[in-house]
């Protein structure tokens, strides 16, 4: 099938299998290697994008429900050389590790402030719940988030 989508704010078309997974596309078609595979069943969020405006599993989102659609990854944050805001945060606040969660838990983030710019710690949790890091703990996380969602306020 002919699929034609934008991913990091670039028009992208492919001659693909309907049922190839956004993942392999990701990261084999378009050499955006940021997004990982871990579990490849939907389990631990290390391949998370976001879909318009929406965190999802890549592993689990075919080629043909991305017609028309916007994906956005990791790659995709930065702007002019600078990194976004959740990025800077988690750095500061040490909320990676071993990093392979890492892009999962800031393209959750991402997707959580783009509908609630000022989350509580249950939301937090809840919109990362589909991501699972086994190095630097959640404090440091919801820490990272909840600084991030002050400095999208302007409060930072």
């Amino acid at each position: 099938m002919k699929l034609n989508f934008i991913v990091n704010e670039k028009k992208v078309e492919l001659e693909v299998s309907p049922e190839k997974r956004l993942i392999d596309i990701l990261r084999k078609d378009l050499d955006l290697t940021g997004t990982k595979e871990g579990c490849a069943e939907g389990e631990c969020g290390a391949c998370t994008v976001i879909i318009d405006k929406k965190a999802v599993h890549s592993c689990l989102v075919h080629a043909i429900t991305l017609q028309g659609k916007e994906v956005l990854t990791i790659e995709g944050l930065d702007k002019n050389g600078e990194l976004d805001i959740i990025q800077k945060y988690f750095l500061e606040e040490i909320a990676i590790q071993c990093g392979y969660c890492t892009t999962g838990m800031i393209m959750s983030t991402k997707a959580l402030l783009y509908e609630n710019k000022n989350p509580n710690d249950e939301e937090i949790k809840i919109a990362l719940s589909g991501n699972i890091c086994r190095c630097s703990g959640y404090v440091q996380i919801i820490s990272a988030v909840k600084k991030s969602a002050k400095a999208i306020r302007g409060e930072v």
